[in-house]
């Protein structure tokens, strides 16, 4: 399954559904193209658009692919033999975190200008290399190698949330296109309950809550619903639940912004 989503807003911009046998450099132009439909991005905004990718999505084909179409980016490289091949042009190594970090000259031409930065690490009582591409403007490689580093708040804050949530993990389907539609209607729950999120929770005492808890523990709350000519006049929830006051101030302020 391959995703493309935004952290702050929590929405899910697109989905897509692949073989297991399928490498995600494969996966990775599609997904591109989809989020700038999606979004409807011009080419001023994306220029100010950055990728940031990981090994696997990182080959020089793809880099110059995401730089000719307008896009800033901050790559993982694919290649364990260059990352040791330019580990040994580094010529100053900086403490970062658990590592050391340098900067070289790109290997090769990328089409836009980038910087090209060297992770050395500790693994196994061995020094292991990683390389990264570029095209920031930051002060230093220490702060490059931190907004990389953020890249994983997707898997964070989406996928696990839509596994334990949202049961997607759990419920299969023997159909590849029943499996398709599965994750197109838990793209659909997922971006509803971001919206409640956004609309009804944000700022309330709920603020913190993920989409497991809210699932659980707000929206699993008994109650009635009452309709006047088929319009929603009230919800009554189980006063006897801790959230059930507090909840009830929150759809109603979700309601009215309706």
């Amino acid at each position: 399954m391959a995703r493309v989503s935004t952290i702050n807003y929590r929405e899910t911009i697109w989905s897509e559904v692949y073989p297991g046998n399928r490498h995600t450099v494969h996966c990775f132009q599609p997904a591109v193209l989809a989020a700038e439909t999606a979004l409807e991005l011009t080419a001023a905004q994306r220029q100010r658009t950055v990728w940031r990718l990981d090994g696997g999505a990182g080959s020089d084909e793809q880099l110059r692919w995401l730089l000719a179409r307008g896009y800033q980016l901050m790559a993982k490289g694919t290649s364990s033999r260059r990352a040791e091949a330019l580990a040994r042009q580094v010529r100053r190594w900086d403490p970062y975190q658990d590592a050391w970090l340098g900067e070289v000259e790109p290997p090769t031409v990328y089409g836009q200008p980038v910087r090209v930065f060297v992770k050395r690490r500790v693994k196994a009582d061995t020094l292991a290399h990683s390389y990264y591409v570029s095209t920031l403007a930051l002060p230093s490689k220490g702060l490059f190698m931190a907004r990389y580093d953020g890249r994983g708040g997707a898997e964070v804050e989406q996928f696990r949330s839509d596994k334990s949530g949202l049961n997607l993990e759990a419920r299969r389907k023997h159909s590849f296109l029943g499996q398709k539609g599965y994750i197109l209607l838990t793209d659909l729950a997922h971006n509803l309950l971001a919206d409640f999120y956004h609309s009804a929770l944000l700022g309330s005492r709920f603020e913190t809550f993920g989409l497991k808890r809210i699932v659980r523990d707000l929206l699993a709350i008994p109650g009635r619903l009452v309709f006047d000519n088929h319009q929603l006049v009230q919800v009554e929830l189980l006063s006897l639940n801790q959230f059930a006051r507090d909840l009830s101030i929150c759809l109603e302020r979700y309601s009215s912004s309706r």
